[in-house]
């Protein structure tokens, strides 16, 4: 098999949907599984999943009756998938026809990829911003205390704002949202779930960087990216609660 689609899903219902049809909608030649892992959403979700896994034989469907998480609930999945890739897939985002086959390609004409992420666009087709530097203290620091507010430059390193998404680069880390990884770089791991959510994706990054493995972002496929819309419906204090839990075991784990 070629690719296994894994996603976490959580109180997205309609985008899910959205979502499936577009990776079902693809008429390309590949060969694919979807594994949607639900973390015990509560609008429908599971009900949707189990009608369309009675229709369609690449789905297969993962109910938790708690949330996982997104590196545990991803971890349960891709220790069931069979592709010889690995995509971890955001249940708001939307692939073109081609995206999936067009990254499969792409993965196999550069063995030296571990991981690799597309071009994400907005439903306008504007570029969403998503390479970053790998995060230091003084620049997370900044972030907690919003000093980006009154200094608009100070995180223009770390967040690669002069990177140029016409071309493909080698690059410290890629959003988790669309997240292609090479099955035979597993041998680094799975996702560390001691990352409830954040930082999980940077922490895989560092570690295929430190085996070896190379992180690209390449602009031959795009996706449209509706950008944290199963996230929105967590409170502010619990989301700062979780990026700064997330953010001590980052470095605690690498400094």
């Amino acid at each position: 098999m070629d690719l296994s689609i894994v996603t976490v899903s959580w109180n997205v219902k309609e985008h899910l949907k959205e979502s499936l049809e577009a990776i079902f909608a693809s008429q390309s030649a590949l060969t694919f599984e979807v594994l949607v892992v639900d973390n015990a959403s509560t609008d429908g979700t599971p009900d949707m999943l189990r009608a369309w896994a009675m229709r369609e034989s690449r789905l297969r469907v993962f109910l938790n009756t708690t949330n996982e998480g997104f590196a545990r609930a991803n971890n349960q999945a891709i220790e069931q998938a069979r592709g010889r890739y690995v995509l971890l897939l955001n249940p708001d985002m939307r692939v073109f026809p081609e995206t999936l086959a067009t990254m499969v390609r792409w993965m196999g004409a550069h063995p030296r990829a571990g991981v690799a992420g597309c071009h994400l666009v907005t439903d306008t087709g504007e570029t969403v911003p998503h390479v970053r530097r790998f995060p230091g203290l003084w620049n997370q620091l900044a972030i907690i205390l919003k000093l980006p507010h009154f200094f608009p430059r100070v995180l223009n390193n770390y967040l690669m704002r002069d990177f140029d998404y016409t071309k493909p680069a080698r690059v410290d880390s890629v959003r988790g949202s669309f997240f292609m990884i090479r099955r035979a770089a597993l041998r680094v791991g799975l996702l560390d779930e001691r990352f409830f959510i954040w930082f999980e994706e940077v922490d895989f990054c560092k570690r295929m960087r430190s085996a070896g493995w190379e992180v690209w972002y390449t602009p031959e496929a795009k996706c449209v990216d509706h950008v944290g819309r199963s996230f929105a419906r967590v409170s502010g204090y619990q989301k700062q609660k979780m990026f700064l839990t997330s953010m001590y075991r980052y470095f605690d784990k690498w400094i």
